[in-house]
């Protein structure tokens, strides 16, 4: 099931209702979040996406206004904003302009919550602020590390917020891939040793994975970025029974990381832990994601669904 609500049943119903244009029960599907912040964080993405071609949240916001049709205005405009950059398209710094005054409004409707400050975070990539960074990388590259620092007065361990930050450093973006190891290095290793984040050298790994380079899908084996998945799958996969949802993407970073590795038995676990669930990270950095999906199933000795 590729769906990315996952198994939070209760955001895949409210999924269905805002194709259908409705808004009621998105606000209280959001409502509920309070307090936890990486619940908000995924529930309002997904939402987001489900309601960016449709005008759901402009009626939301002018019918009902509130912290959480703000929020999710403020998702909508940065995801409008982002496509039109990546695009081309001549109406992205007017999208750009909608976004940060959605972000805005976003944070002043409810200061404690980081969730509009990632959203403005995933914006930084488009203009590569140059703050200094911290002492402790050592090719020290300028970033968002103000953006950055702020989100994390409001939640240290923020998962998006990482992802986001991350991302502004790989080569697409126009960063390069020393620079993105070394990022993803240092905030890995700051977070404890049963975080998410850990998964983050990961993810750089993916993010820089050129097939025309020799032996390059043998750098999984290394024994850096073995030790590094076998780490995260002892300390981080047991924590995963007690999430509220299926971190089925952090899960496919693990197992693929795994199977690369020739570490199948403990992919196995991994891939029982996400259940039916699928993403197409980093599957598609590889190839057709159902394909690269189902040959890491089978090289685990797992059945491979039918479609």
């Amino acid at each position: 099931m590729w769906h990315p609500a996952a198994d939070d049943r209760l955001l895949a119903s409210v999924c269905v209702d805002v194709r259908a244009g409705r808004y009621l029960s998105a606000r209280d599907a959001l409502a509920e979040t309070h307090g936890d912040f990486g619940l908000r964080a995924h529930r309002s993405l997904v939402l987001a996406s489900e309601a960016a071609d449709s005008d759901l949240v402009e009626r939301w916001l002018a019918e009902e206004p509130g912290p959480e049709a703000a929020l999710l205005w403020a998702r909508v405009a940065v995801l409008r904003a982002l496509r039109a950059a990546d695009a081309r398209d001549p109406r992205a710094e007017a999208l750009e302009r909608i976004a940060l005054a959605a972000c805005e409004r976003a944070a002043t409707a409810d200061p404690a919550d980081p969730t509009p400050w990632v959203a403005k975070l995933a914006m930084a990539r488009l203009h590569r602020l140059r703050d200094q960074a911290p002492r402790g990388l050592l090719t020290a590259p300028p970033g968002p590390w103000r953006l950055f620092a702020h989100v994390l007065s409001l939640d240290p361990w923020h998962r998006e917020a990482h992802h986001r930050f991350l991302a502004c450093f790989f080569t697409r973006h126009g960063g390069s891939v020393t620079a993105a190891w070394d990022v993803a290095a240092f905030l890995g290793q700051r977070a404890p040793a049963d975080s998410p984040l850990r998964l983050l050298p990961l993810v750089a790994l993916v993010a820089s994975y050129d097939p025309t380079q020799l032996l390059a899908d043998r750098v999984w084996e290394q024994p850096q970025w073995r030790s590094t998945a076998l780490a995260i799958h002892q300390n981080w996969l047991p924590t995963v029974a007690e999430y509220r949802f299926t971190p089925v993407l952090d899960l496919a970073y693990l197992a693929h990381a795994l199977v690369m590795a020739r570490r199948e038995e403990e992919a196995r676990a991994v891939f029982a832990a996400m259940g039916p669930y699928a993403s197409r990270m980093p599957w598609s950095a590889f190839g057709d994601p159902a394909e690269q999906l189902s040959r890491a199933r089978r090289a685990c000795g797992l059945p491979v669904p039918s479609v």
